[in-house]
């Protein structure tokens, strides 16, 4: 990690269309029509019903899967493939279990032809950035989920990325340890000004950790609602109690109850 972090990334995505081949041949359009900005800095939810293309969204944007019509931007510039700017974030953290929580964190700078003693510093950051130091030795199957999680995310932050995309990062945890987990992810956000855009399913998750959240239709998923979250920063799990954020919930619901009609 950089003394001089780099500034916060934008995201365009305009009039973004994906379609796959489906079983029996036919077409099947999975996105249609996707118009979404991020802000840098700014963290945006992304929620919808099961197939709505959230995941597929956040492929696109990691510039892992092409778009049949449209493009996904950073900077004003199109993705046109994976890029050490933007970090990405599994459902699974997705690490390599041979290896400790230190070395898994800094596998890209190792990708990226780091060399081992200028890896220490920024690896050593990171530990101390995600509270992982006192387990920094330990292979995955000796980390909690909520540790494995941490370390993935340090990973995604390794190469300091203008823009990081999460897809349900917590949803495989019990509710208390994603309650925790999803306070020290907005921690860490304030420390890195990292620009997100995260998946979820869940609606007081979504109010709790963005700016906005977008929300997407059945397939072929359309961005049906764009709803500010009215809450100051910082944020404690205390403001989902707020009125503000109940009324918040209800618009959230009213349109995927419609997108999923």
């Amino acid at each position: 990690m950089s003394e001089a972090r780099p500034s916060a990334g934008q995201l365009d995505l305009r009039d973004v269309a994906v379609t796959f081949a489906g079983d029996d041949g036919d077409r099947l359009v999975a996105l249609d029509g996707i118009n979404l900005t991020v802000e840098p800095g700014e963290i945006v939810s992304l929620i919808g019903p099961n197939g709505s293309g959230k995941s597929t969204l956040l492929r696109v944007v990691a510039g892992l899967l092409p778009t049949e019509r449209g493009e996904a931007l950073l900077d004003g510039a199109p993705i046109i493939g994976p890029d050490p700017r933007i970090g990405l974030v599994f459902q699974e953290p997705r690490l390599l279990p041979w290896r400790s929580a230190a070395r898994n964190i800094g596998y890209p700078l190792e990708l990226e032809g780091w060399p081992r003693r200028e890896r220490e510093r920024p690896v050593a950051e990171l530990l101390r950035l995600v509270d992982l130091e006192p387990a920094s030795t330990r292979v995955p199957d000796q980390l909690s989920g909520g540790m494995r999680q941490r370390a993935a995310l340090a990973r995604s932050l390794a190469l300091e990325p203008r823009v990081l995309l999460l897809d349900e990062p917590f949803s495989a945890l019990d509710e208390l340890t994603r309650e925790r987990l999803n306070v020290e992810l907005l921690a860490l956000w304030a420390r890195t000004a990292t620009t997100i855009l995260v998946v979820t399913h869940s609606i007081p998750e979504a109010i709790f950790l963005g700016d906005r959240v977008v929300v997407l239709s059945e397939r072929p998923g359309r961005v049906v609602a764009d709803i500010r979250v009215p809450l100051s920063r910082p944020r404690s799990l205390a403001n989902l109690d707020e009125s503000i954020a109940s009324a918040t919930a209800r618009e959230v619901r009213a349109n995927l109850a419609g997108a999923a009609a």
